[in-house]
């Protein structure tokens, strides 16, 4: 057992939480955000901005045709497995035969798969690293060992996972349809603070397939702790506090909450309650890219992945026109309630001493 485990250390293998459900996972949203995302957003830049480079197909072929967003949102499930085994310390040989994995697996896993990806890629990079450099025809057997070990998995597993992912985003979108208010309140608070914690919010969302109503819910959530941190802590930290966190991530305070836990009740009521208002009272959906979800507003995804889906519902029929409401809305549940409640809940705290000058300082 002890040569084992030294086996283990010697391949830099780590069967962990931290390794496989905060590394692993963070990773993956990355390699969401520079395709999927950024795909998406050229596109849209690009048809409602009219400009022809980013709107007009590069390529056609008899079967398809690409613009350059499309170009990049076609790489996912790549992407995604390399990004993880980057994060798994993958040697190159092992992280460019995750490529074919994660292009496999993604299709087969269908809206689940992201989650699918995850499940493979982890398994077929550690594989692929036990195996590296322990032959002389290592450049023949790590690639060969990773891609049949991921892409015969990928077969085995992929679908099923892909399916149970997304009908636990399904019944997660049908109980907010039911339950629109307490719904509203679990989800933006949950994938709230999964986007602050060293979690990935977004790969959650995107692993679910969560979008419409519940979609919107999240983005309300993730727009609460961002906006809320940021204005929180501006006396502390200044515009490029402010910059970093509302346009950034929460995440950056996570040593703070782990040295004063009570810093995070103001954003987190914050979100209690933009969610059900976004459920309840705008009916705020989201209904573009579900990674889009779990954002909030890093880079405005959140705002760009609403606006993306009023547009979809606009071309299915469904939506006659984005209107001056629903502007008002997203500006109200994205930045305008998450400022002012996370002040004054915040204001409360200050006042009960539960946070100090200081508390909110980033390093």
């Amino acid at each position: 057992m002890s040569s084992f485990r030294d086996f283990l250390k010697r391949k830099d293998i780590e069967i962990s939480a931290k390794r496989y459900g905060i590394d692993a996972l963070s990773a993956m949203a990355q390699g969401l955000f520079c395709t999927l995302l950024i795909g998406t957003i050229l596109n849209t830049l690009g048809t409602q901005l009219h400009i022809a480079f980013l709107a007009e197909p590069i390529y056609q072929s008899a079967t398809a045709s690409y613009t350059i967003g499309g170009f990049a949102s076609a790489m996912v499930g790549p992407a995604m497995a390399a990004a993880i085994g980057y994060a798994l310390h993958a040697s190159p040989m092992v992280l460019f035969s995750l490529i074919p994995v994660g292009y496999a697996t993604n299709v087969m896993g269908g809206a689940g798969g992201p989650l699918a990806v995850l499940v493979v890629a982890i398994v077929a990079a550690e594989f692929g690293k036990a195996v590296s450099k322990e032959t002389k025809v290592d450049i023949i057997v790590t690639p060969t060992v990773t891609i049949l070990i991921g892409i015969l998995l990928a077969s085995l597993i992929a679908k099923p996972i892909g399916a149970a992912a997304s009908y636990i985003g399904k019944v997660i979108m049908w109980a907010t349809e039911l339950q629109p208010f307490l719904m509203g309140i679990l989800v933006s608070v949950i994938v709230g603070v999964a986007l602050t914690l060293p979690i990935s919010s977004a790969a959650i969302c995107a692993a679910l397939s969560l979008t419409g109503l519940a979609g919107g819910a999240a983005v309300a959530g993730c727009s609460a702790q961002m906006i809320g941190f940021a204005v929180m802590s501006f006396y502390e930290n200044g515009v490029g506090g402010l910059v970093s966190q509302g346009l950034g991530t929460s995440m950056l305070q996570m040593p703070n909450i782990v040295r004063n836990p009570r810093i995070w009740i103001a954003p987190t009521l914050a979100s209690a309650i933009t969610g059900p208002i976004a459920t309840c009272v705008f009916g705020m959906t989201m209904n573009g890219t579900a990674v889009s979800s779990g954002m909030g507003t890093c880079g405005l995804v959140g705002q760009i992945g609403v606006y993306t889906g009023w547009l979809n519902e606009i071309e299915a029929g469904t939506r006659t026109a984005v209107t001056a409401f629903d502007w008002v809305g997203l500006i109200l549940i994205c930045f305008v309630l998450p400022a002012v409640l996370s002040t004054v809940f915040c204001r409360i705290e200050r006042k009960l001493g539960w946070i100090k000058d200081g508390d909110l300082k980033l390093n």
